[in-house]
This record gives structure tokens, sequence and C-alpha cells, in this order.
């Protein structure tokens, strides 16, 4: 399995018990639906490597308590501390029309109401207070936050997000 094929699902962030459980810090809003998993693949150097889940269940509502097989010891667990973990593309949830995935939308082109087009979206960056659409514009880059007030409407068939931002945002970078 490749990277490309898969989502970012969390990081093992802590070891549980002496018998090799750990805890993971998912990175979604509905923990709840992964406490079921077979199974996950752990980021081990450049590959993801399949772990079987024989038990799971929510901790502190947060964290996902897992016990991994043939992970039987704190040693072997503390291999897999900080490691991330991934799951297949097709395991994401569906969405509701106006929500998407920030990967599913990489190449879309961004259309404000009052601008007009603004340019296509390389990339989210959500590593800052507020996600921020980064958009290309002839080489210049254009920051729009990612607000539920400012997007009107994601057109998958014409790979399209329509914004309405506030006057004078987009002229900021141009």
């Amino acid at each position: 399995m490749r990277k490309e094929d898969c989502f970012y699902l969390g990081k093992i962030v802590k070891k549980y018990s002496f018998k090799g459980e750990v805890l993971a810090k998912l990175d979604t809003d509905d923990p709840e639906l992964y406490k079921e998993l077979e199974s996950v693949f752990v980021a081990m150097g450049n590959n993801l490597v399949p772990f079987f889940i024989e038990r799971a269940s929510l901790h502190k509502d947060t964290l996902l308590r897992m016990k991994l097989e043939e992970v039987d010891s704190e040693a072997e667990a503390d291999r897999l501390m900080r490691a991330e973990l991934y799951l297949p593309l097709e395991m994401l949830p569906e969405l509701d029309d106006d929500q998407f995935y920030f990967h599913e939308v990489i190449g879309y082109q961004i259309e404000d109401e009052r601008y007009g087009l603004v340019g296509v979206l390389e990339g989210v960056n959500d590593n800052t207070a507020q996600a921020l659409l980064e958009i290309d514009r002839d080489g210049k880059q254009v920051l729009i936050p990612l607000n539920d007030e400012f997007i009107v409407k994601v057109d998958r068939d014409n790979k399209k997000i329509i914004v309405r931002t506030p006057e004078g945002l987009i002229d900021l970078y141009l």
C-alpha cells in the first residue's frame, strides 16, 4: 500500500500498558467511527506496514486505545511511538455535498462571487490556527481562510469551489 492511496488517520502518542497497548491521537472530529477497525497501516520508515487490531476502544473520548497483533511488550510498543497511522482512501466516510476532504479538492479552481476566478487550489494549510486555502494565481499565492461562511458551493462535476470572501481580501495578494 502506498501513502498516496491512503489518508492520514493519526499518530501513536503513548504506551498504555506493559502488554503492548498504545494510545493513538486521531485526526478526526468523530473518533467513534474508528473504534471497530480490523487493521491499520503504520508508517515505518518509507513503508506502510499493516497491523491487525486485536481490540480497540476510545480512551477519554479523543484517543484510540489499541492492542495490535504481535505487539506484546513495552519494548515492542516503544518502536511504534510517534508512528503515523493510515487507512485506505476508500475507508473515508461519505460527506455532505458542501463538505470535502482536503486531498480531493487539490487542483480545483477557486472562484469568488465578486472577484471572479481567483486561481487553482494548490493545497490546504491546516498547521495554522485557522486552515487556509493556498491558491496559485499566475505564480502569486493567495490565501483564503477556510471558513464555512466563505464557502458557497463545492462543484465536484466542474472541479470548482465558489467562495464569497470579504471585500478586498483577494486584492491584498494581487
